[in-house]
């Protein structure tokens, strides 16, 4: 893959999000080493798209059943075929798990299921308001221990942390689409606190991202 960066497309399947997911995986990864659980669980991720990530995240972990998810269904065979040739048999099925249709939310399993959920740049092109979804999800799937892990650009309180952060929410909000531009922190904290979580740790990333890491208070 040319690793010039390609037009911005956040289409699961476009060349950008296949670019922008292969200078990201590897800081992602060390950080799922350290926070990970060591004994058998299971981990979900919400937005899976094309399957890319949980696809290289698996095989570094044989002891977690990984369950994709993502709204749009036609990315399923996409990740299945993926996984098939990886030989990731740690992967199972894809979701279908919306979170604008609160009918889905629960698809995933049931109370407690899950040590683990992450979602990899997705807020920088959805609106916030799938926030409170996410930390619904986060509420009933996880169990006590458990987290949920949010990767991307962000605002701190208002502000951009780089200048670079600032022209990529200009280059976004240019396109026209209402909901896309970096979110803030502080509004997934808000989103949080209503279903009993909180921003545990918050980890700066290459390319002046950052994991936000919360858990139940």
């Amino acid at each position: 893959m040319s690793t010039n960066k390609p037009p911005l497309d956040p289409h699961p399947l476009s060349e950008y999000v296949a670019w922008a997911g292969n200078r990201n995986r590897e800081p992602i990864l060390g950080v799922l080493k350290e926070k990970f659980p060591n004994e058998p669980g299971c981990v979900l991720e919400m937005a899976s798209g094309s399957g890319m990530h949980i696809n290289y995240f698996a095989p570094h972990f044989e002891h977690l059943h990984f369950h994709p998810s993502d709204r749009d269904i036609e990315v399923f065979d996409n990740i299945k075929n993926l996984s098939t040739e990886l030989g990731n048999d740690n992967i199972q099925d894809p979701i279908h798990l919306d979170l604008t249709d609160p009918e889905t939310w629960f698809n995933a399993g049931t109370k407690g299921t899950f040590s683990a959920i992450f979602c990899i740049n997705i807020f920088q092109v959805a609106p916030i308001s799938i926030a409170d979804g996410m930390m619904q999800c986060a509420e009933h799937l996880l169990n006590e221990d458990g987290f949920l892990l949010i990767y991307g650009p962000f605002q701190i309180e208002g502000q951009f942390s780089t200048e670079s952060n600032q022209e990529f929410h200009n280059t976004l909000s240019s396109a026209g689409v209402p909901e896309w531009g970096l979110k803030d922190v502080a509004d997934l904290q808000a989103a949080a606190a209503k279903h009993g979580l909180e921003l545990k740790e918050q980890i700066n990333m290459p390319a002046n991202n950052f994991s936000l890491i919360f858990g139940k208070i």
